[in-house]
């Protein structure tokens, strides 16, 4: 991140599960600060089951600091534990999650270690492009930019002016570029399964176009611009 991207290390912030000490130590070994390695409970910094039972684990999270350095609070402010930091201020951006898979849970609420333990790591593209083209919302970047200009060019409204014009054209551009890349897997609409959450997204794709006053069949026209930001990494 810090090389390739070229990101400021005085903007990277970790968090960590609330005992974690072991991924404290190897933050710290890397030469992030104390300061700069937040503690977090269950319901920010602890990754599963997916469902009633599975994997799970505690995990640590990279976090970047979109705001004005001259603003940061002192070490010692209060703020910093109440209402400023990662997971805790607007102007925090998680990039990066590193989940540590060493529990399983099962459907009767025990939990037990797992005999073979592994990192599971993800990184959000459209987040980092967030950061690295400075602006406010996915919605912004280099991949949305277009689908939401088919949006616009569709319905004739504008980002940015009403809140709930600008909710409806990111959902359409959004809803629009999921159902097609579904499609692009082999699903169909259905009642069950992947095929009902296709089936979703169509649907709410459509109400809210006509929210934006779209009529006839405006979704296959984001697929096509979906098609063309998409087309070259992803060519089905």
């Amino acid at each position: 991140m810090t090389m390739t991207l070229q990101l400021s290390p005085e903007r990277l912030y970790m968090t960590v599960y609330q005992d974690d000490d072991e991924a404290v130590a190897i933050w710290r070994r890397l030469g992030v600060p104390q300061d700069h390695i937040y503690r977090f409970g269950a319901k920010d910094n602890f990754w599963g089951p997916a469902g009633d039972e599975g994997p799970c684990g505690p995990c640590s999270e990279l976090h970047y600091y979109s705001g004005d350095l001259r603003k940061v609070p002192r070490t010692d402010d209060p703020v910093r534990k109440t209402s400023w930091g990662p997971n805790l201020h607007q102007d925090f951006v998680e990039l990066y999650n590193l989940v540590f898979t060493q529990i399983y849970h099962h459907a009767d609420g025990r939990r037990t270690e797992l005999p073979k333990k592994n990192i599971d790591t993800g990184m959000g593209l459209e987040r980092t492009l967030v950061v690295l083209q400075g602006v406010k919302s996915v919605y912004e970047t280099d991949l949305f930019k277009p689908l939401i200009q088919k949006a616009m060019a569709l319905s004739g409204k504008e980002w940015g002016i009403d809140p709930d014009t600008t909710r409806a054209l990111s959902i359409v551009a959004e809803h629009g570029r999921s159902a097609s890349f579904l499609i692009g897997d082999g699903v169909i609409p259905g009642n069950t399964g992947r095929g009902y959450v296709l089936r979703r997204l169509i649907r709410r794709g459509m109400l809210f176009g006509r929210q934006l006053g779209l009529k006839g069949p405006f979704l296959p026209e984001i697929a096509g611009t979906a098609s063309e930001v998409m087309g070259e990494a992803y060519p089905e």
